[in-house]
């Protein structure tokens, strides 16, 4: 090979560097779509109501929660086509497992986080119980949700070895007495039975939460209830609670495995990892091809695979390949910014818009790289600051007093964001694989313009579009088997005061579409 050696004046050499990136930054990124090549269909986007909605949904001013619900809920416009609301399609709601009824005796030291129980250790059922949770429950069945979810923290208190909702030991073994799986299969089935016949049908139940953690501490100093449950633990309890709810004819299906971290769904040593190999092979042992309630996907939480770009996207790669090699879905069932992925290098407060727009990243990442079916994040609400490091809920709430019987809220940008794929990806529409003419990796895409486009039917098109950049930038879709798309309308949600879901109007479709800096856009076709 030869060798050739070119020598530029430094002020040549400034000019095409200067014009390489003028190039650069005025070209619009050209987004290819095709209809017909699709990916997953989306079952749910959603949210749960622990712990404060017992307090809310019990003692706050009627208008109050009741405009909580219609944030979280509502599908409907205002007149000036803003959206009223969300319009979730998955309400988690949490089976309590007795700790309120303890009291400070419990453990756990925040009342809030103690939740009453339907059964008492008399054997009886008082439906009364959990009366603020089931405010919301009704709430979101009032709203049209889709699909609501039951899930459980800890078995009931009374068939616990330590007769609390935490481990005291640490072994990694769950609390429940080797006795009492089928009575606890019992229960869950029982208050699913129930709440069928008020017309509050619970689509899911999930028996296990965060297997893989110990969840033990000292009395007095347990933040929640928990249990640890090994894969061999799983097995029997979801074996139960398939033939609880066949018995007792009941539709519910069982949401599993809800992994603490989504690694543990495809590696790792402990008792509770390689849940995906170990739970749906036909040969394996403790395999769940068999048992009729439990559908052919996983579930597990985005926590703590959110920090640095280069791992982010191979998590959720490795995640993708493997559900897709043993023929399964994969639900991302609980996420907030627990760790601090979320400030990607920032030692200052994150501004609201900046939390906003690394939730929409974490979603736009589990849904194109992870593959990811539905998407839930942890809690709707919770107290804190609305302006900064907004990192754990979609409404910060302002109580009153230290019984939190009564109180205010405030609206942060993590709501709107969310609610750029909530409000405009339904149940049943399939995401669209996209093409772009950058070049960048999926690692770098990350900290530029993100695009997950859906398909709702025929020439029915929604993109939700991240402008993770500081710049305005300009994109053209290019449409392929969408021949009659001639009109969209946008949804923005960015730092400015005004933009929460703002609508544009209906505009032509000529190709080129303008993205605010550190923006999120719904683009609807159609």
């Amino acid at each position: 090979m030869k060798v050739y050696k070119i020598f530029l004046l430094p002020g040549l050499l400034a000019l095409a560097s200067y014009t390489s990136n003028a190039q650069t930054a005025s070209q619009p990124l050209v987004i290819t779509v095709d209809a017909k090549n699709t990916a997953q269909t989306i079952h749910n986007f959603g949210a749960s109501g622990c712990w404060f909605s017992e307090g809310i949904g019990k003692y706050w001013p009627v208008a109050t929660r009741e405009k909580m619900a219609e944030l979280l809920f509502s599908k409907a416009k205002a007149a000036d086509g803003s959206p009223k609301g969300i319009g979730l399609s998955a309400w988690r709601f949490n089976i309590g497992g007795g700790t309120a009824e303890q009291g400070d005796s419990s453990g756990i030291k925040d009342f809030r986080k103690r939740v009453e129980c339907f059964l008492s250790s008399d054997g009886t059922y008082d439906w009364n119980k959990q009366a603020g949770y089931q405010w919301f429950l009704r709430k979101a069945k009032t709203y049209g949700v889709e699909n609501l979810i039951a899930f459980s923290n800890t078995p009931p208190v009374q068939f616990n070895q330590n007769g609390r909702g935490f481990k005291t030991v640490k072994d990694y073994k769950a609390n429940l007495k080797p006795d009492k799986y089928n009575a606890y299969a019992d229960f869950l089935t029982e208050v699913i039975k129930h709440f069928d016949k008020e017309g509050l049908h619970f689509n899911y139940i999930s028996p296990v939460n965060e297997p893989q953690w110990d969840w033990s501490n000292k009395p007095g100093e347990a933040s929640q209830e928990g249990s640890p449950w090994s894969n061999a633990d799983i097995h029997k309890v979801i074996t139960a609670v398939d033939a609880s709810l066949e018995k007792k004819k009941l539709s519910s299906q069982i949401l599993t495995t809800e992994a603490a971290m989504l690694t543990y769904m495809y590696s790792g040593k402990s008792s509770a990892s390689k849940q995906i190999q170990n739970f749906y092979t036909d040969t394996a042992k403790l395999s769940f091809n068999t048992l009729k309630h439990v559908p052919r996907f996983i579930a597990g939480h985005s926590y703590f695979t959110d920090s640095g770009d280069s791992s982010i996207v191979a998590v959720r790669k490795t995640l993708a390949d493997t559900a897709s090699k043993y023929g399964i879905e994969y639900w991302q069932s609980e996420y907030s910014m627990l760790g601090d992925g979320f400030r990607e290098g920032s030692k200052e407060k994150r501004s609201q818009i900046d939390c906003a727009l690394f939730l929409a990243k974490m979603i736009n990442q589990d849904l194109t790289v992870g593959n990811a079916a539905a998407w839930q994040l942890w809690n709707a609400w919770e107290p804190g600051s609305a302006e900064f490091d907004t990192r754990y809920y979609l409404l910060a709430l302002k109580p009153a007093n230290a019984e939190y019987t009564n109180g205010d809220f405030a609206i942060t940008k993590n709501l709107w964001a969310m609610g750029n794929y909530s409000l405009f990806v339904r149940p049943g529409m399939k995401r669209v694989s996209t093409g772009r003419n950058d070049g960048l990796s999926a690692v770098k895409v990350a900290q530029d313009v993100m695009v997950a486009a859906f398909t709702g039917g025929k020439d029915k098109l929604v993109m939700v579009i991240i402008n993770y950049t500081d710049k305005v930038r300009d994109i053209v879709p290019e449409l392929k088997n969408l021949k009659t798309v001639k009109q969209y309308q946008t949804y923005v949600t960015s730092a400015n005061a005004a933009d929460n879901l703002k609508p544009s109007g209906i505009q032509k479709f000529n190709k080129t579409i303008s993205l605010l800096p550190r923006s999120v856009t719904t683009v609807v076709f159609n």
